[in-house]
């Protein structure tokens, strides 16, 4: 009588913490004790990697040694304040940058847009919705990694005498390169794609920040108004009560 193999017993294989992505580091840099571990409580119970600091300088070294995915950063900081905050951080490495402001001014605003913030809050604000911010912002991140790995447009597209390169996410006009910020340059491409369509803010909401709702319309129209200054104040136009298209011609 021969012998038979034993039978094969199947391995399960168990993925364990070293085999899952590792979740999203979040930079806080907030000089209000109490609202900075609100903040960094909230944003853990998400299943965010959290660090905090509490003045500007810390704020840009931490940035520097921990590569974060995204910054939470407050306008008025010791030492710098959020806007040289910024201005160093994106200098060294673009990241996206949500601005914590305690007054209602467009023009710090506009400012920060200039200088490299993704979007901003008005304080006080529901942790709630700083969660979603967060969130949107890291999901359209993402998407334009993809896209960008995809190859989205292997050629530049042409709209009037703007060009618009997506794989490699530049933009020219009358052959002079623009600094574009990624938010900028997300709604700038989304704006081209249908260069004679009107997109309402809220469909600008929903294809550039992810956001489901009209919470931030004025988001739109600010970071407009930054494409403007860039771009020239001929190249986008308002149609007043909808929102905002780019002529052809």
């Amino acid at each position: 009588m021969t012998g038979s193999s034993p039978p094969v017993v199947p391995t399960l294989v168990t993925m364990g913490p070293a085999d899952r992505d590792p979740p999203p580091t979040l930079l806080v840099v907030e000089d209000e004790p109490a609202l900075a571990a609100a903040v960094a409580a909230r944003l853990r119970g998400e299943g965010f990697d959290v660090r905090v600091c509490m003045d500007g300088p810390s704020g840009v070294a931490a940035a520097t040694d921990l590569r974060p995915d995204l910054v939470v950063l407050d306008l008025m900081l010791p030492g710098y304040d959020g806007l040289e905050v910024c201005r160093r951080i994106q200098a060294e490495r673009p990241v996206p940058v949500l601005m914590l402001t305690a007054r209602d001014d467009e023009t710090d605003k506009l400012v920060g847009l200039a200088v490299g913030a993704d979007d901003y809050l008005t304080k006080p604000f529901s942790m709630r919705e700083l969660v979603a911010r967060v969130h949107a912002l890291l999901r359209r991140v993402r998407r334009a990694a993809e896209l960008a790995a995809a190859g989205e447009s292997a050629l530049p597209q042409r709209v009037r005498d703007l060009e618009i390169d997506r794989a490699a996410r530049r933009v020219r006009r009358r052959d002079t390169e623009v600094h574009l910020i990624p938010i900028e340059f997300d709604l700038l491409a989304c704006l081209a794609r249908r260069p004679d369509t009107v997109l309402t803010r809220e469909q600008l909401l929903a294809q550039v920040w992810d956001w489901a709702d009209a919470a931030g319309t004025r988001t739109v129209d600010s970071h407009v108004k930054a494409l403007r200054r860039k771009l020239g104040p001929d190249l986008i136009r308002t149609v007043h009560g909808i929102g905002y298209g780019i002529e052809p011609i």
